[in-house]
């Protein structure tokens, strides 16, 4: 019985006994229990994960579809913008321009009034001196009562036709 005594056989002694105490309690059946809760929580948290992901994604794509509309409708505004502001141009354009034909209009008008007033003015002043050149002309050479009689005659068809 020497083999009793060689370290070998005490290892294979105590091994054997160690996967006897293992088999006698249950103890694989405990690990894989717990190695297979293990593995069912990691698959459960992967899952878990998976979904979230899938999640973030759909309101990533939401949000970015989003984006585009408000893009596209902060074009739309801006392309509107401008054409009223190019509306809004022309129409003060328009507005000037309609402004300043009726101001020049006005300005010919009192231009035409002031040059038909000078022409009455002239007129009237030449009319007067006419007037007052036949006086002195017909009293120096016509006296007498044919001579007041043709003055006062003279006068009134003058101012009448003057008038």
């Amino acid at each position: 019985m020497e083999f009793l005594s060689t370290p070998e056989f005490w290892v294979l002694v105590s091994f054997v006994l160690f996967i006897a105490v293992l088999i006698y309690f249950k103890i694989p059946g405990f690990v894989t229990k717990a190695l297979d809760d293990r593995a069912a929580g990691i698959a459960k948290e992967l899952e878990d994960a998976q979904k979230l992901r899938e999640e973030a994604q759909a309101i990533m794509a939401e949000y970015q579809r989003k984006q585009r509309d408000a893009e596209k409708e902060a074009e739309g505004i801006v392309s509107q913008a401008m054409h009223e502001a190019e509306r809004f141009a022309e129409e003060a354009r328009a507005k000037l321009q309609d402004s300043l034909e009726r101001r020049t209009r006005m300005a010919e008008d009192k231009i035409a009034q002031a040059e038909a007033q000078a022409v009455k003015d002239v007129q009237a002043a030449a009319a007067d001196l006419a007037i007052f050149a036949a006086e002195k002309l017909i009293a120096s050479e016509v006296t007498g009562k044919k001579a007041d009689d043709l003055v006062t005659q003279s006068i009134k068809d003058v101012q009448a036709k003057l008038n």
